[in-house]
């Protein structure tokens, strides 16, 4: 049973976005299937890594999309990225040491935040960019 499922209610308006936003739901979607099925801490660690890098990519694409548009609410939305991006790598960090294991509280955690993220922030942007000609 997938953790996230797509839909819709999660669309910003901005198809480049959503389609990043769906390939974060599936590497989500992998971590909690790695974790129900006990798979090694290799596969898991690996997991985490991809997830990690293409979050990256993402909040990257979403900000230069933003900068290019000129989205008013730039500096406060790359700040969100940025404590995600440091708990998240904080918790890898842990994960590499063997100081902690994958657990549903971090997919919660992750899948809480995303989804809240996507349709409290991210929504706020897609009018404005798609508005302001620049995506």
């Amino acid at each position: 049973m997938a953790l996230l499922s797509w839909s819709s209610k999660y669309s910003v308006g901005v198809d480049a976005m959503d389609s990043q936003h769906t390939v974060l739901f599936g590497f989500l979607n992998d971590l909690h299937e790695a974790m129900i099925n006990g798979q090694a801490h290799k596969i898991t660690g690996e997991l985490q890594r991809k997830l990690l890098e293409y979050t990256r990519q993402h909040f990257a694409a979403e900000e230069a999309m933003m900068v290019s548009a000129k989205y008013p609410q730039l500096d406060q939305h790359r700040i969100m990225h940025r404590e995600l991006i440091s708990k998240v790598e904080e918790f890898a960090a842990r994960f590499q040491r063997g100081e902690s294991a994958l657990n549903v509280q971090l997919l919660n955690f992750l899948r809480d935040w995303l989804t809240n993220h996507i349709q409290s922030e991210d929504k706020k942007y897609g009018p404005w960019v798609n508005g302001h000609g620049s995506h």
